[in-house]
């Protein structure tokens, strides 16, 4: 900073108020919300955020256009690249248990101008994703009773010819986003119970689907008649694991109610295992009925599961599976309406956004603001647009957040351990600071370094496999002999190396961590952005106007109310306020300077001198 001048330092405090990390609370638990969710809760609603329409369409969508029968493989690869996103949001939500998200992650280990634009974008993401949902919920209805409801909305309500705009008002879709916006403010358990009973029904129709639809299987339709069991190759199956990739997405609700779980260290990995696992499952097992039933090449996109039973002469089977089509998108909205205020509240209660947004109810403790508003702007663009618009922008916000996740989990993993928050008498406790003379080595849980005093003058010592005495600088086992014959010849930084590389773990840490990191969570960002470079350029124009909206906001209000930059204005006044002192003439004159820590050899210098 002594280069660059005075010219520069404005641009340098800029900078260092763009990247500025959160500062958590001592007691992470410690919130305004309702901690009453338990692991069945929280498992339930990421299931719910995952098998929605994608199980009723998706799955016929791929068969018929893309994959064919190896759509089954396409699941099954889409499922585990999910997995490699899915456990970095476990390791946040366990290790940060706070609502937000991927906004709270990106904030807590990257910065703060990049959670800002996560979290704009994952407010769009899912008010896009709700809107959608109910677009297809109301065409779905509508389809069973022979689209009546579109047919007298165009000729007694209205119709319009308009660019990127849907040919008439979808009443019903708006109608019942403003009806479960309205429920949901009734509390965390009411939303969480109607989650139970409509994820309920649509899993009993999924067993229905397996044992009904199996008994009716027949493989010849994987057969060489039918064109075999892969007929568009492996780049098929590629490209259907690409876009069944978006039928995961969803999981991240578990994340987010993550401030109101009873024991997120716990509840949120298990839960999101649970979740991905139960939906890996149902899309695999459907997507193999649903090919086995029917020629994979004569399916219906629009309603593949139901017009399978239409089409082997049992109607009434339709009949249930279209009620479990229903119930499954009603538990895609809820996620969506759960999500979204509390991504809104997370971003108010950090001074980002609009403080009005982080109010919370005092009876349902919930932020009702939030929910009535965003659920509004929801049903108004359901209102408005169509399906297909609103499916075109709805995957990149998801992709980057996934992105910046992954990038904050090796960011985390690697930094040492920052200040927390200041406690009563405004000084700041710091995990790490009860030593600062030398670095802490922290070896692998299976390893312990070689104690330096435990090696005598003639360079014999204890340590050594079968009484081998070990220069210093090696690593001995724990457990002799097994790990010793593998480990003990090692040269000093090569096992230390192989531990790192194999285990990539904060054994200081009790919560879930994501195994083999930077390899795992690299890994999940390289597919996400393969993902997002397949992406339309309309569709990055659009998201490009969209980060310019929130730049807008943030720089308009955010940079000046954030919580981050007045408690570092508050301690700077306290440390100018402790450099100077009144004399009786009532002028300032300076006298310390701000203190600074005191290392523990400079006690010993003390020490010696007296």
């Amino acid at each position: 900073m002594a280069t660059c001048g005075r010219g520069c330092l404005p641009a340098v405090r800029l900078c260092h108020r763009l990247t500025r990390l959160k500062t958590l609370q001592v007691d992470v638990m410690a919130t305004s919300l309702k901690r009453c969710l338990t692991t069945l809760d929280l498992a339930l609603l990421g299931v719910g955020g995952m098998v929605g329409s994608g199980l009723y369409v998706l799955t016929g969508t791929v068969a018929k256009e893309t994959a064919g029968p190896a759509v089954v493989l396409s699941f099954l690869m889409a499922g585990v690249a999910s997995l490699l996103a899915a456990l970095c949001y476990a390791e946040f939500g366990a290790r940060v248990p706070r609502t937000g998200s991927a906004y709270m992650f990106t904030y807590v280990s990257v910065g703060e101008i990049w959670a800002f634009l996560i979290g704009w974008n994952v407010i769009l993401e899912y008010m896009i994703g709700g809107a959608a949902v109910a677009r297809a919920w109301s065409g779905y209805l509508d389809a069973i009773f022979d689209h009546r409801i579109q047919n007298f909305t165009e000729t007694h309500v209205m119709r319009w010819d308009v660019p990127f705009l849907a040919r008439y008002p979808d009443l019903l879709a708006s109608g019942v986003l403003l009806l479960a916006s309205f429920i949901i403010s009734f509390g965390v358990r009411v939303s969480s119970w109607l989650n139970h009973i409509f994820s309920a029904v649509s899993m009993a129709v999924i067993a229905f689907v397996l044992v009904f639809g199996f008994a009716l299987a027949d493989p010849q339709n994987w057969g060489a008649r039918e064109g075999g069991f892969a007929p568009f190759g492996l780049s098929g199956v590629l490209a259907g694991t690409a876009t069944c990739f978006y039928a995961f997405v969803g999981f991240d609700v578990i994340a987010a109610s993550s401030e109101e779980a009873r024991d997120p260290q716990k509840a949120i990995p298990m839960a999101t295992a649970i979740a991905l696992g139960l939906a890996a499952t149902a899309y695999v097992l459907v997507s193999a009925v649903l090919t086995l039933m029917v020629p994979w090449h004569s399916l219906d996109p629009n309603s593949a599961l139901a017009d399978a039973f239409y089409r082997r002469g049992y109607s009434w089977a339709g009949f249930i599976v279209a009620v479990g089509s229903i119930c499954a998108m009603n538990t895609v909205l809820l996620s969506n309406l759960f999500s979204l205020p509390r991504i809104v509240y997370a971003m108010a209660e950090d001074g980002l956004f609009f403080s009005v947004f982080a109010r919370v109810n005092p009876v349902t403790k919930v932020p009702v603001v939030a929910i009535l508003v965003f659920g509004g702007l929801m049903a108004l663009m359901a209102l408005l647009f169509d399906l297909e618009a609103l499916v075109q922008f709805l995957s990149i916000g998801t992709l980057l957040a996934y992105t910046f996740v992954a990038a904050s989990v090796i960011v985390l993993r690697f930094q040492p351990e920052r200040t927390h928050a200041s406690d009563g008498g405004g000084q700041k406790t710091d995990a790490s600071s009860s030593d600062t003379t030398s670095a802490s080595v922290t070896p692998s849980p299976g390893l312990q370094l070689v104690e330096r005093d435990c090696y005598h003058a003639d360079g014999t010592g204890s340590g050594g496999v079968g009484g081998e005495r070990r220069p210093t600088g090696h690593l001995k086992a724990r457990w002799e002999p097994y790990l010793g014959r593998a480990l003990g010849r090692l040269d000093p930084g090569q096992a230390v190396t192989l531990a790192v590389v194999m285990l990539m773990q904060s054994p200081d840490l009790k919560t879930f961590q994501v195994p083999l990191v930077p390899f795992v969570p690299g890994l999940s960002i390289l597919l996400n952005v393969f993902l997002m470079l397949k992406l339309s350029p309309l569709t990055w124009i659009r998201f490009t106007v969209w980060l310019a909206a929130g730049l807008l906001v943030y720089f308009g209000y955010g940079i000046w109310h954030s919580k981050e930059g007045l408690r570092e204005r508050e301690q700077q006044d306290v440390d100018v306020a402790a450099r100077y002192v009144v004399l009786p003439s009532g002028s300032l004159v300076e006298t310390v300077h701000t203190p600074r820590p005191v290392c523990s050899g400079c006690f010993a210098s003390i020490n010696r001198l007296i």
